[in-house]
């Protein structure tokens, strides 16, 4: 019993860390209709700021208290991620208010190879590290319940109420915030928002810096924990998953798709993988999902498309 709560301890941890990287494809979604391929290099892009700045910060003012210099750092990288939406509102999305899905979605290809050259070209290709002071060493819980208690991570369960004190926080803006609705609004149509006095341009604006803070958040976690090198890019990957199953218009289904990913490539690598040689955890979530869209394509609580024409 004790092995199985391990087990799943670990699979919840990082469900909660996919379900951050999955929060930017649905906020994207959710104000312009189109799958945002661009995601992944945007956390590349944030944890790559967020890497020199910490670096760059004490050299220039002198500062190495670590907090301070990390507090420092994450304010700069979340300025070149909202400077990073202004330019992609005004140089690419501005020109394409109403148009066809699949124009959007070559968009954010074009937007995912211009950001990892960039990304390059400002602040290297090394790998770098992030060290925000998240302990590394594991800790014993439930000694008292179970024999040799329970094995946690404690650096997962900290990035893990890192990412559920912003999912919270996203939740309470999108349900109880102007702004969240007017977001919501255009999500459902965009002319008829538009022709309500909702100006498109700002609230993709909007969006685009809230899905740069996500990015920058998840980039912070996972750089903290893997290094910040140009693989990060491809951590977007392990998201796809977890939005096809919660729904691209869901931000409680790519919560509870992270979870039960998370969860579910934990448990079948240990109990499933020694009857097929192991190796389940890397495609468990990739059968899960094309499962869901032959079956509901829209996901657990997705909208149907025919429901948003």
């Amino acid at each position: 019993m004790a092995f199985f709560l391990e087990t799943l301890t670990g699979g919840l941890m990082a469900g909660m860390l996919y379900s951050l990287v999955a929060l930017g494809f649905v906020l994207i979604y959710k104000a312009s209709g189109v799958f945002n391929f661009a995601q992944g290099a945007m956390v590349l892009f944030a944890a790559l700021a967020m890497a020199r700045f910490a670096e760059w910060i004490p050299a220039w003012t002198g500062i190495t208290h670590p907090v301070a210099a990390n507090v420092l750092a994450f304010i700069a990288a979340g300025g070149v991620m909202f400077a990073v939406a202004w330019l992609i509102e005004r140089l690419v999305l501005r020109h394409l208010v109403n148009q066809e899905g699949a124009t959007l979605l070559m968009a954010t290809l074009g937007i995912t190879y211009f950001l990892e050259g960039l990304g390059q070209s400002l602040f290297g290709s090394d790998v770098y590290k992030i060290d925000i002071g998240m302990p590394k060493d594991p800790i014993f819980a439930l000694e008292s319940m179970f024999e040799g208690g329970i094995l946690i991570n404690k650096e997962d369960v900290i990035a893990a109420a890192i990412a559920a004190a912003l999912v919270a926080a996203l939740s309470v803006f999108f349900q109880k915030t102007a702004t969240g609705r007017a977001l919501r609004a255009v999500a459902d149509d965009h002319q008829a928002a538009q022709s309500i006095g909702i100006p498109l341009n700002r609230i993709w604006v909007i969006v685009w810096c809230v899905a740069g803070v996500v990015a920058l958040v998840a980039g912070m976690i996972w750089g903290s924990k893997l290094g910040v090198q140009f693989s990060l890019a491809t951590v977007a990957l392990r998201a796809l998953p977890v939005v096809i199953l919660g729904g691209l218009t869901s931000v409680p289904g790519a919560i509870i798709g992270g979870l039960i990913i998370g969860v579910g490539e934990k448990l079948s690598e240990v109990y499933l993988g020694p009857f097929v040689g192991g190796g389940i955890e890397i495609w468990f979530a990739y059968v899960l999902a094309l499962v869901f869209l032959l079956f509901r394509p829209q996901g657990l609580f997705g909208e149907k498309i025919i429901d948003r024409v």
